[in-house]
């Protein structure tokens, strides 16, 4: 199985995190934005990342990647059969996709993807009032949220984890990173699910790849 994508997105280290915690073998092959890649291009028509080559069967989009694994794949079980824990997943799911990474995606695309990527300015400004007026509430959320297990759906590991830690790797390349003062809580709990290792090397990989761009650039 190959997956496209670049490790610095969400989307594709969430992915990556799922695979790892069900032993999944799968080669990455890394793909930038607008990537000319055909395998790229026929497994993701819109050229969004992630996208999956399976054997000749392609998908794009990390939440319908996964769902089909999880199908074709069903243990470990990281999407819960429980009917209330199955609808919590998709939520924090759905939280992580398209609130929080939305959010972190201001900040990173700005301040790093735009200007160390892309040869181009940022939105500054739109960087910046999404760390001052949207994170907070986003962080004061999930910091009320977390239960004292440590782990956001029913007291073990779940896709639910991997979606909402994910971005948190990109608000930490542009200078935002949890203080555990503010929010020990989410200190704790992402510490735990980043730390992983199905997470672990991964990152320590982009956090070079952000390194080296951000020096020679």
């Amino acid at each position: 199985m190959i997956i496209y994508g670049s490790v610095v997105s969400p989307f594709v280290r969430k992915l990556l995190g799922y695979l790892g915690e069900k032993g999944i073998d799968f080669e990455l092959k890394g793909v930038g934005i607008g990537d000319p890649d055909p395998g790229f291009r026929a497994a993701s028509p819109l050229s969004k990342m992630p996208a999956m080559d399976d054997d000749g069967f392609m998908l794009a989009d990390s939440s319908a990647i996964i769902h089909y694994l999880e199908a074709k794949h069903p243990k470990p079980e990281m999407i819960p059969s429980d009917p209330q824990e199955r609808g919590q997943v998709i939520w924090w799911e759905e939280f992580g996709d398209t609130v929080f990474a939305a959010c972190s995606g201001k900040m990173f695309f700005n301040r790093i993807v735009a200007p160390k990527f892309l040869g181009r300015e940022g939105d500054l400004a739109a960087a910046a009032l999404a760390e001052s007026e949207e994170l907070p509430k986003l962080l004061a959320y999930l910091e009320d949220a977390i239960p004292a297990s440590g782990f956001l759906v029913g007291d073990r590991l779940t896709l639910a984890d991997l979606a909402v830690a994910s971005p948190l790797i990109n608000l930490r390349h542009c200078g935002a990173g949890i203080d555990p003062e503010a929010y020990p809580k989410i200190a704790a709990w992402s510490g735990g699910i980043l730390s992983r290792a199905s997470m672990a090397p991964w990152i320590a990989k982009e956090e070079r790849l952000i390194a080296k761009v951000l020096e020679t650039s």
